[in-house]
């Protein structure tokens, strides 16, 4: 096989008889179970494989959730460099199954095994959500898996991921997730914050991530050390308990206090942690209920080891105003040391050039408009991973942007409609006079004074500035600039 150009992956390669996959000289290590769904789906290429059937194959006889076929479908996506909202080798029929959307041919035999046969799959080197997802949050990457080093001696982790929307923060966490569901040594709890309109479900999230622990094939464990630990905890899953045992669980609970939930959940997650380590992910904690933010302060502020991490998410924007629970129970824990946040910034020309080049296999032909694309596109996104990945898929489908990355078109870089809903549904969420300052001020220019803003609106320049210090404060919209004439924005 030639040596593949740095911008080219070799192609991955199955090998049945030896149960390995490759990619060129590298094996990519996947557990039996992922393996044998990867077969199987590459075997029935093109075909709908509906959950029922893959999960007798990997687990006959025996019932599992969707969830636990989840994680190994995610397994291979990750394996594979592969992305659930587009995909390149394995497509979701939503609510039915899974199709192998790639095309792949018999190839030359990596191991000599007589018995081999072994399906060559193309590269995912034009995946725009996958690997190329990652430029430029390398040091963040690796901070994450300092700390989980720290919880995994015991000094038990909190961690809070924040940033903008479309900064980042899904996709960092999944991808340190993935790194460590593939090692198969440590629990994975996953819970999701929801938007709602009045008073939302005490420890929602927490239960979420609980029922899925306890769905899984090794959720039996989880479920006795509840029922030992933290029955408070077990009587409010009525799904994964049997009937029986839930009225006499529902006894012996009868009476508790909110003050007992929390101490129970300290202990079990104390008891839990010493068999196999925890991480507790936890998104979008904006959105979420007081009880849950006080188990996570109680939980970083107990002494006794525990080999537990949890990493949750959350928006600035959307907690820095109104008076936001989070906000309060972060600085405390901050004050005292009991927690890290690991905010990510913007992303800088050259990753928007490193984004492009690995994107689109750009040769040296393409090389001389690689810089004057990428800072076209910054200057546009000012370095939004999510605007950016919009803004080159949008260019792409208009046809402004070829496959190989060279520009046919000297059309403008329009905003596409998506990103154009979420900037609006921003500026809805604004007071009518903030709305008023950043009307006057895009016509002002991309810097420009407060003074300036006053004199286009009937408002002072003192108000002007209370409402553009309130912006830059939520990282909406504006930033400061140093000025010897006065506060300016842009």
């Amino acid at each position: 096989m030639a040596q593949a150009s740095p911008l080219e992956f070799p192609p991955f390669h199955l090998d049945v008889a030896n149960e390995q996959l490759w990619r060129g000289p590298e094996q990519i290590h996947l557990r039996p179970k992922t393996f044998a769904a990867l077969r199987y789906l590459v075997e029935h290429a093109e075909q709908l494989v509906t959950k029922e059937m893959l999960s007798q194959i990997l687990w006959p006889g025996t019932y599992v959730s969707d969830s636990v076929l989840m994680v190994c479908i995610r397994e291979l996506r990750k394996a594979l460099g592969d992305e659930a909202r587009a995909p390149r080798f394995i497509e979701t029929v939503h609510g039915r199954g899974y199709r192998f959307i790639a095309p792949f041919a018999t190839g030359p035999q990596l191991v000599q095994s007589p018995r081999s046969k072994i399906h060559s799959l193309p590269s995912a080197v034009r995946n725009p959500d996958s690997a190329f997802s990652m430029v430029g949050r390398e040091a963040e990457l690796e901070r994450l898996h300092g700390w989980f080093e720290k919880a995994l001696s015991g000094e038990r982790q909190l961690v809070f991921v924040t940033g903008e929307p479309g900064i980042g923060k899904t996709t960092i966490v999944e991808a340190f997730l993935g790194r460590l569901a593939a090692e198969d040594k440590v629990w994975i709890g996953r819970g999701q914050c929801i938007e709602h309109y009045g008073v939302g479900e005490a420890y929602m999230p927490v239960l979420e991530a609980l029922g899925r622990l306890c769905r899984d094939p090794e959720g039996g464990k989880l479920i006795d050390l509840l029922s030992q630990y933290a029955p408070t905890w077990l009587v409010q899953l009525s799904a994964v308990v049997k009937a029986d045992e839930f009225e006499l669980l529902q006894r012996k609970v009868q009476g508790a206090t909110h003050e007992r939930m929390l101490r129970e959940m300290g202990d079990a997650f104390a008891v839990l942690t010493a068999e196999r380590p925890l991480i507790l992910c936890l998104e979008d904690l904006h959105w979420s209920d007081v009880s849950t933010l006080e188990l996570l302060s109680v939980l970083a502020r107990r002494q006794e080891t525990a080999r537990l991490f949890v990493l949750g998410t959350y928006r600035p924007v959307e907690m820095l105003g109104n008076g936001h629970p989070l906000r309060a129970v972060k600085q405390e824990l901050q004050l005292h040391q009991q927690c890290e946040e690991l905010r990510l910034g913007l992303l800088t020309e050259p990753h928007v050039a490193e984004y492009l080049l690995a994107r689109f296999a750009i040769g040296a032909h393409g090389r001389a408009s690689l810089q004057q694309l990428a800072r076209a596109i910054h200057q546009r996104t000012e370095g939004n991973p999510l605007f950016m990945v919009n803004v080159v898929d949008y260019m792409t489908a208009q046809g402004v942007l070829g496959g190989a990355g060279e520009t046919r078109s000297a059309a403008p870089l329009d905003v596409p409609e998506n990103i154009q809903q979420l900037i609006e549904k921003q500026l809805d969420r604004l007071s009518l006079a903030e709305q008023r300052v950043l009307e006057v001020a895009s016509v002002t220019g991309a810097d420009f004074s407060a003074a300036a803003v006053a004199a286009g609106t009937k408002m002072t320049t003192g108000e002007v500035e209370v409402c553009c210090t309130g912006l830059v404060r939520r990282e909406l919209f504006l930033r400061p600039l140093a000025s010897a004439n006065g506060p300016m924005g842009q």
